[in-house]
C-alpha cells in the first residue's frame, strides 16, 4: 500500500508539471509587478516593512510577500522562477488534499485530488504569478487542517501549537483561510452526524483570529485597495440576488469548464426583476435537498456547506476590489472548489466499485479520460497567460465589453508606440466606462502621444473633474498646459499632484524646472531634492539639480550630480556635455576628454564636442590629434551653418 501511494503521489505531481508546461515560458501579466518585491523592499529593512508598514505591499499579506522576498533573492526579476514555484505549490496543495481526504476516510481521495490538480478553473491561480497567494495559502490551509486532524487523533499541546502556527501563517497569506475552522466543524459533522462543544472549543481561538484578520482585510480592501465607490453601490436585496447567481456560475464552471476568461462580463443586477431571484431561490432549493438527503448520505450537504462557506467572502455580501471588473473570477473559487471536486471523486470511485466488471472498467476508463481532458484544457488555458498582450487579446475575444482589458491593452500599446491602435481601445473603454477617471486620463495620454494636444487637455480635465484625488491626472494636465506655454496653470496642477502624493517625483521635478526658469534657485533646489528623495534613481532630477547648483556657483556639487545622472542613465548627451564643460572649468582635462570622446561616439555630428576636445588635446601637447578633431569640428559647424532651415 505504501509503494502504491508513493506511485500515485508521483503520478499526481507529474500530471501537474505536464499540464502547466506553457507557464514555464510565460512572463509577467497585469499586476504581477505589484507582488514581485519592489526595489525599496528588497533589503532586510524592506522585509521588516513588509511586516510592519501598512501599504508597503499591494495587500497586507506579510507571509505571502515574505515568500516573494525570498524568491526575489533566488531569481530576481526572471518570471520562470515564480511560475515554477506557483506550479509546485499547486502540486503540493493537491498532494496535501489527498492526504487530508485519506485521513478523513473520504472515498476516492486520490481521484478528488486529481480532479482539483488538473481542473482548468485552477489555471488562473497557477498561471498568474500574483495569485501565488492562492497556491501558498491553500498549501498552508491544508497543512494546518492535516496538523489539526492529527492533533485530534492524538491530542498534544505541541501538535495543537504547530497546527495553530500554520493556520496563522495561512491567514497572513490570504484572509479567505479564516474559513478553515468552520470547514473543520463541517468535516467533523460529516464524520459523526453532530457537533459537540468539545469539538468546537479548540477551534474558538481560530475563529477569533480568523474573524479579526477577516475584518481587518475587509477594512484594507475598502480603505487602501479601493473597494468603494459607484461600482459597489448595491442594496442588500441586490446582493442576495447576486449571491445566488455567483454560486451557480461557479458550480457551472466546475461541471462544464468551457469559455473560461480572465475577466468575465460584469452582470447588471436588478433586484426588482423576479427573474434575478431565480438563481437564489434555486440555491436555497439545492441546499434544502441536500439537507433532506443527509439522513441517507451527509456527504453532499457537507460538500455544499464547505463550498458555500469558503465562497462566502466573494459572494457579493462584502466589497472586493475585483468587483470593479466582474462579480466572478476563476481564482476566487480555487479554495471552495475542493468540496464539490472531492464529492465528485468520491462519486466516481463509488461508481467504479458497483455493478458488473465491464461497467466498473468502463467507469475507470472514463475517469482516466476525464482527467486527460481536464489536463488538456488546463494546458490550453495556460497558453493565454504567455504574456500580457496575449492575455488581454484572448479576454477581449470572448468578452469585448471588458473595459479593463481595453484599457490595459491600450497602455501596453502606448508603451510600444502604437498610439493609434491604443486610441481605438481607449475609445471603446470610455464608451463602456464613461465615468472612469482612469480611462479618461489614459485617453488623454494616447491623444498627447498623437500630438492632438487640445483634445488631450480636455480629457485630462475630465479625469480631474471625475476624481478629485487623482495625482496622475493632475500631473498630465500640468504637462498638457506646459506644452502650450501656460506655465502658471501648469504649476498649479503639479502642486496639486504633490499635495495628493508627496512622493510624486516627476511632479516635484517639473515644479523645480519652472522655478529654475524663474530664477528662484533656492526653491528650485528644494524641489529637485524632494524629487530625488522620492526617487533616488531619477536621472532627470539629478541633471536639473546640477543646473541649479551651477547657477548658484556650486560647481563641485554640480559635477557630483551630473556624474550621478550618467551613472543612472549613461545615454544622456546633455548631461555628458555639461559634465565635460564643468570638468574643464574645474581643471580636470583628462576626465573631460574621456567624456567628450564618449559623447562624440554617441553623437558623431556634435561640432562643439569636437572643437572642445581639439582645444584640450592641443593644450595637452597632442597637436596631431587636436588638428584632426579641430578640422572635423569646423567641417560639421560649417555644414550646420550652411544647411537650409527646416520647413515650417
Amino acid at each position: 500500500m505504501k509503494l502504491r501511494n508513493w506511485l500515485l503521489g508521483w503520478v499526481l505531481l507529474a500530471a501537474v508539471v505536464v499540464a502547466y508546461i506553457p507557464t514555464y515560458r510565460a512572463g509577467f501579466v497585469w499586476n504581477d509587478s505589484d507582488y514581485v518585491t519592489a526595489p525599496p523592499l528588497r533589503s532586510l529593512d524592506g522585509l521588516g516593512k513588509i511586516w510592519t508598514k501598512l501599504g508597503a505591499t499591494e495587500q497586507y499579506y506579510p507571509a505571502l510577500h515574505s515568500a516573494f522576498w525570498i524568491q526575489h533573492r533566488l531569481w530576481g526579476d526572471s518570471p520562470v522562477g515564480y511560475h515554477l514555484t506557483t506550479v509546485v505549490l499547486h502540486a503540493l496543495a493537491a498532494l496535501l488534499l489527498w492526504r487530508v481526504l485519506l485521513m478523513l476516510g473520504v472515498r476516492g481521495a486520490w481521484m478528488g485530488s486529481m480532479l482539483f490538480a488538473l481542473h482548468p478553473v485552477c489555471v488562473e491561480s497557477v498561471a498568474w504569478i500574483a495569485e501565488q497567494k492562492n497556491t501558498l495559502s491553500l498549501f498552508l490551509y491544508l497543512a494546518a487542517a492535516l496538523a489539526y486532524l492529527r492533533h485530534r487523533h492524538s491530542p498534544s499541546p505541541v501538535r495543537y501549537g504547530v497546527a495553530t502556527g500554520i493556520f496563522v501563517a495561512a491567514l497572513l497569506s490570504k484572509s479567505v483561510c479564516a474559513t478553515l475552522p468552520a470547514a473543520l466543524l463541517v468535516v467533523l459533522w460529516w464524520q459523526k452526524g453532530r457537533i459537540t462543544w468539545q469539538d468546537a472549543r479548540p477551534l474558538v481561538p481560530w475563529f477569533i483570529a480568523g474573524a479579526a484578520f477577516g475584518l481587518f482585510s475587509a477594512w484594507v480592501e475598502h480603505t487602501i485597495v479601493g473597494a468603494k465607490g459607484e461600482s459597489f453601490d448595491l442594496g442588500w436585496a441586490a446582493r442576495f440576488a447576486l449571491s445566488g447567481r455567483i454560486v451557480w456560475f461557479y458550480l457551472g464552471k466546475l461541471l462544464w469548464p468551457a469559455d473560461l476568461i480572465f475577466i468575465y462580463p460584469r452582470w447588471t443586477i436588478d433586484a426588482s426583476d423576479a427573474v434575478a431571484w431565480i438563481p437564489f431561490v434555486g440555491g436555497l432549493a439545492l441546499l434544502a435537498a441536500a439537507w433532506l438527503y443527509r439522513r441517507h448520505n451527509r456527504a453532499p450537504l457537507a460538500a455544499l456547506l464547505f463550498f458555500l462557506g469558503s465562497l462566502f467572502p466573494v459572494m457579493g455580501f462584502m466589497n472586493v476590489y475585483g468587483f470593479n471588473f466582474s462579480y466572478v473570477a476563476d481564482h476566487w473559487q480555487y479554495l471552495p472548489c475542493i468540496g464539490p471536486l472531492a464529492l465528485a471523486g468520491a462519486g466516481l470511485s463509488q461508481l467504479s466499485e458497483m455493478g458488473r466488471q465491464s461497467g466498473r472498467i468502463l467507469i475507470r476508463v472514463g475517469s482516466g479520460a476525464l482527467l486527460i481532458a481536464l489536463g488538456t484544457l488546463s494546458w490550453r488555458q495556460s497558453e493565454s497567460y504567455r504574456d500580457v498582450e496575449t492575455l488581454y487579446r484572448a479576454t477581449l475575444a470572448r468578452n469585448p465589453d471588458s473595459w479593463m482589458s481595453h484599457t490595459n491593452l491600450a497602455l501596453l500599446l502606448l508603451d510600444a508606440g502604437k498610439a493609434q491602435e491604443a486610441l481605438t481601445h481607449l475609445e471603446a473603454a470610455v464608451r463602456l466606462r464613461p465615468r472612469s477617471a482612469e480611462v479618461a486620463n489614459n485617453l488623454g495620454v494616447a491623444l498627447r502621444q498623437l500630438n492632438r494636444l487640445p483634445e488631450a487637455e480636455t480629457w485630462f480635465r475630465s479625469a480631474v473633474r471625475l476624481r478629485a484625488d487623482y495625482p496622475e491626472a493632475e500631473y498630465n494636465l500640468g504637462m498638457a498646459l506646459l506644452s502650450v506655454g501656460n506655465i502658471a496653470q501648469a504649476r498649479t496642477h503639479f502642486e496639486r499632484a504633490v499635495a495628493l502624493r508627496p512622493s510624486y517625483a516627476a511632479a516635484h521635478n517639473q515644479i523645480g524646472s519652472i522655478l529654475l526658469g524663474e530664477r528662484k534657485l533656492t526653491d528650485a533646489l528644494n524641489a529637485f531634492e524632494k524629487a530625488l528623495a522620492a526617487a533616488p534613481d531619477f536621472a532627470d532630477a539629478e541633471h536639473n539639480l546640477a543646473l541649479t547648483l551651477i547657477a548658484l556657483d556650486r560647481r563641485p556639487e554640480a559635477i557630483r550630480h551630473l556624474e550621478a545622472a550618467l551613472k543612472r542613465d549613461s545615454n544622456r548627451p546633455e548631461s555628458r556635455w555639461l559634465l565635460a564643460v564643468m570638468l574643464v572649468a574645474d581643471k580636470r582635462p583628462s576626465e573631460a576628454m574621456r567624456h567628450l570622446r564618449e559623447l562624440i561616439a554617441a553623437q558623431p555630428t556634435r561640432a562643439e564636442a569636437y572643437l572642445l576636445l581639439a582645444q584640450l588635446l592641443d593644450e595637452s601637447g597632442d597637436h596631431a590629434e587636436a588638428l584632426r578633431f579641430g578640422r572635423q569640428g569646423q567641417r560639421l559647424k560649417h555644414a550646420q551653418t550652411e544647411a537650409p532651415p527646416p520647413p515650417k
